[in-house]
């Protein structure tokens, strides 16, 4: 019997075609100027162990001794119970009571960010999300079929929030309200002054704060306080992981905290059924969780140190080309300089020339979610000392001639 073929492709999801994510579709254009030859700085991703930064070996060996005991196999869903309890213990101790029950163990902070989306906001909701933002807030949106509406963050005031457009975007459709902080792409971290603004706003307009504070152990400064301090009974959830301050972003281990609240208690039980029905994030590396957030964080303050004169370094070389201007991070390992672009030109056409131009891959500030013609751009600047300013030598000599 002859099978007859077709040859009509098959329909994808029309969801599919409204989900981007710049800092990775960015990488196809690299791979193809590395196959000419020209070797690429792939400075668009924030994996610290690319550049070179070690994972803490007590974790490792807790995670080895994990896999070697035997722990392979499912574990419950919100996580394994001391993981668990060390993050409601962290957050407790930092001022934001949590408790145990109220805590998610995740496939990194993006399945926590994920999840809870997905238990809030129904299809054609509205979601507070700043600009520019990680776009993980926006793809994740476009895929429910909700709506992003950006709050500007202004570059004029240290990329703080900017409260007038802020109130002006506000509905009856609007759900949640996402605060970045410290924050990524820009590196700012918020004054205790604008925390309280923004906790007033999501109180005033009966709002959920998604707290996404993954940078908080990398202020230039020492710890930034968790927004839950200000007031433990907002409906705050927040998140963070052992991605950036413990070094392990492969491991894919992050957690979520669902604060004490009331008001979040149907929360709370939305998430479970959710997590329920992914099974569980990976049982090894949970075992490291208790481990890192109980012992030896010695690791943090000379990655802080280091951080802090790479980004140094980064905002004093772009400051010193011309059209460019930078505000300073104060936090985890981004900078967002600002091009003054030829007429007609977009952020978009600026990086990619400087890419085949010179295999320096930076991501264009509209991929999260800036004007394309305001000419920002993220840098990420974990590279050694002599590397960056490698890279800012060429970068500067591109810009002299491309703003001619």
């Amino acid at each position: 019997m002859t099978i007859a073929k077709t040859h009509t492709a098959i329909p994808t999801a029309s969801r599919v075609h409204r989900f981007t994510y710049a800092i990775r579709q960015i990488v196809a254009e690299a791979q193809r100027v590395e196959a000419t030859g020209t070797r690429v700085r792939y400075l668009n991703i924030g994996d610290p162990v690319a550049f070179g930064f070690k994972t803490p070996p007590h974790l490792i060996e807790t995670v080895t001794r994990a896999l070697r005991d035997g722990y392979n196999s499912y574990g419950p869903s919100a996580g394994i119970a001391p993981a668990r309890e060390a993050v409601a213990a962290e957050y407790t101790r930092t001022g934001f009571p949590a408790s145990a029950d109220r805590v998610f163990i995740t496939a990194g902070t993006s399945e926590g960010i994920e999840l809870t989306l997905s238990a809030l906001i129904d299809e054609g909701g509205e979601v507070l999300v700043p600009m520019p933002t990680y776009p993980l807030y926006t793809a994740v949106l476009a895929k429910l079929g909700a709506k992003a509406l950006y709050y500007r963050l202004d570059h004029t005031r240290e990329w703080m929030p900017d409260f007038d457009h802020l109130r002006n975007l506000v509905t009856a459709n609007t759900r949640a309200l996402v605060v970045i902080d410290p924050n990524n792409p820009t590196g700012a971290v918020y004054s205790r002054a604008v925390r309280l603004a923004l906790l007033e706003f999501a109180d005033r307009h009966g709002l959920t704060i998604l707290a996404d504070e993954v940078y908080g152990d990398l202020g230039f400064e020492g710890s930034v306080e968790p927004l839950g301090l200000l007031d433990p009974d907002a409906p705050i959830i927040s998140y963070s992981s052992l991605s950036k301050a413990y070094l392990a972003p492969g491991w894919r281990t992050g957690w979520m905290a669902i604060g004490r609240s009331p008001r979040l208690d149907d929360v709370v039980a939305a998430v479970k059924k959710l997590a329920d029905g992914r099974l569980c994030s990976t049982v090894p590396m949970q075992y490291a969780v208790a481990e890192a957030l109980n012992g030896d964080r010695s690791h943090q303050m000379t990655f802080r140190e280091a951080l802090k004169a790479r980004a140094r370094l980064t905002v004093d070389r772009l400051r010193a080309m011309p059209g460019v201007s930078c505000v300073p991070p104060s936090a985890a390992f981004y900078a967002m300089p600002k091009v003054t672009l030829p007429p007609g030109k977009t952020d978009e056409d600026y990086v990619l020339a400087l890419l085949r131009s010179t295999g320096v891959l930076c991501v264009y500030g509209s991929g999260f979610g800036l004007p394309k013609e305001d000419g920002f751009l993220r840098i990420v600047f974990l590279a050694p000392l002599d590397e960056l300013s490698e890279i800012y030598d060429l970068m500067a000599a591109f810009t002299a001639q491309y703003l001619q």
